[in-house]
């Protein structure tokens, strides 16, 4: 029998654990409010080292290096030779002079050693930048992707290959490995996700929250005083399930971008972005 005590006490902690929820309701609200502030406040184009980036490629898209000492301006990027507007909304994409399908990053490479013939070993091994280390790939990227401003994502799935890599990238987002069998959509695979406090978007479902993802990179991080390509996202987010290393410019990370791209149709590409 229960005693009038024991009921008071019951109610006393389901009061309790509903105060605690509400209380920390209100302070996950107060913090994204705050995040957003933040946002806001380094979100200027005129303020975001990002453009920096955007002017370098643009002098390292016409330079003239390689064997051939030619410029990348004969570089076919999808839209035709040299055609840079629109052409990163359309990437990944099938190439039939490569008979691949090819990210940015990928193509570039591409286009290095069969239009400059140039020796993209240096370039490879400054994929990233960091410290006096400055990086012309995440350069020539940010200029290309500008070019896309204000244009949609438009994920390529005419050619076969394209389709094929399509679902690699999707197998690959739901694949479990690594020391804590971790998977992309251990992270982003259902809403309302986080880390600390950082949101992460849902890549399980086409739509706002994968839109507004792949349309802000490549972006400029604050946290890391560099430019930050697609390349690198997915490189990282492999370093922290502790999955082993991907190669860069792999064709496992093209599959992946062409999946989340996928699930991304239709977002308005504003970049370089600026985040934490």
């Amino acid at each position: 029998m229960r005693r009038p005590w024991m009921s008071a006490a019951i109610v006393a902690l389901s009061l309790s654990a509903a105060s605690v929820g509400v209380m920390a309701q209100s302070s996950q609200d107060e913090s994204e409010k705050e995040i957003e502030r933040y946002r806001a406040m380094i979100n200027d184009p005129m303020a975001n080292p990002g453009y920096l980036a955007v002017d370098r490629g643009e002098l390292l898209w016409s330079e003239k290096r390689g064997r051939k000492n030619v410029s990348l301006e004969s570089c076919d990027l999808g839209q035709g030779s040299g055609k840079l507007e629109g052409a990163y909304a359309k990437l990944p994409r099938y190439f039939q002079d490569a008979d691949q399908v090819q990210d940015v990053e990928q193509r570039l490479l591409w286009c290095m050693q069969k239009v400059q013939d140039f020796d993209t070993a240096g370039v490879v091994a400054r994929r990233f930048s960091g410290p006096g280390k400055p990086s012309d790939m995440e350069d020539l990227v940010a200029f290309i992707a500008n070019k896309s401003n204000g244009m949609k994502i438009e994920p390529q799935m005419s050619h076969p290959k394209e389709k094929e890599l399509t679902a690699i990238g999707e197998a690959m987002f739901y694949r479990r490995a690594g020391v804590m069998d971790f998977s992309c959509s251990s992270c982003h695979g259902e809403p309302g996700k986080r880390i600390r406090l950082q949101a992460l978007p849902d890549f399980s479902q086409p739509g706002k929250a994968a839109q507004e993802t792949m349309a802000s990179w490549p972006t400029y991080r604050v946290s890391q005083s560099s430019l930050r390509t697609m390349q690198h996202r997915l490189w990282d987010c492999f370093r922290q399930q502790r999955w082993p290393v991907p190669d860069y410019a792999s064709e496992g990370l093209t599959a992946l971008t062409m999946f989340l791209n996928k699930q991304a149709a239709g977002g308005e590409i504003n970049v370089p972005s600026i985040k934490r």
